[in-house]
């Protein structure tokens, strides 16, 4: 293992640079970071009641247009929570 003189730095100088040095790298990871959101499902009687405020037959209907996807688990049918909203449309008039 090798030796490391510091020559014309005194051990608080040493320390100041490293923790300057530390805490950019730490900011850069930190603002760069963004934390994965898990995916939110929600069930068809939730969008109908919920979100759409329609009917079952509604949702139905929609689905099978493509306008909303489905997602299945153990028999259930389920929607993205994100990809609903984004179904929405604003109306101009």
């Amino acid at each position: 293992m090798g030796v490391i003189q510091f020559i014309n730095t005194s051990p608080d100088e040493f320390i100041d640079k490293l923790d300057a040095r530390w805490e950019s790298k730490f900011n850069k990871l930190q603002n760069e970071y963004q934390p994965k959101q898990p995916t939110k499902y929600v069930s068809r009687q939730y969008v109908a009641d919920e979100m759409l405020l329609c009917s079952l037959t509604t949702v139905h209907n929609l689905t099978v247009k493509g306008i909303l996807r489905k997602f299945g688990c153990g028999g259930r049918v389920l929607y993205k929570r994100d990809q609903v909203e984004a179904a929405i449309v604003e109306l101009k008039g």
